[in-house]
């Protein structure tokens, strides 16, 4: 099973921005669907965004369109979630996912769960 590591999380004032990264630890990983989803304290994890294999679907939780973009490097083991606009509810852990089919947002697909960066935006 593929490996996950997030980095690029931290505490931003609102309105502000950051970048997160998620490294798979396997290069066959461009065959693998990604997303985020995070956990607010006291809250059930929720899906934030989707990407496909060929990097060419996403998709975004009404929350966050508009503001964050997900991306990835289809010939490597990389992907990305820029957050733009950033509001103290987005303030969670927040979880890079891979599964093995190319194209899902649905959290009980995912096999493969990175350990969580958490992103703290203050008021």
């Amino acid at each position: 099973q593929v490996q996950l590591a997030e980095s690029g999380g931290g505490y931003m004032q609102t309105g502000g921005s950051l970048r997160l990264s998620c490294v798979a630890s396997r290069q066959t990983f461009s065959s693998y669907g990604m997303a985020w989803f995070r956990q607010a304290p006291g809250k059930e994890r929720e899906f934030v965004a989707a990407i496909d294999c060929s990097g060419r679907r996403t998709s975004y939780a009404d929350a966050v369109k508009g503001r964050f973009a997900i991306d990835r490097d289809i010939y490597g083991n990389t992907g990305s979630l820029q957050m733009n606009s950033l509001k103290p509810e987005d303030t969670a852990v927040y979880f890079c996912a891979a599964t093995r089919k190319c194209d899902s947002d649905d959290p009980g697909e995912f096999g493969a769960w990175g350990q969580g960066t958490q992103v703290t935006v203050s008021s």
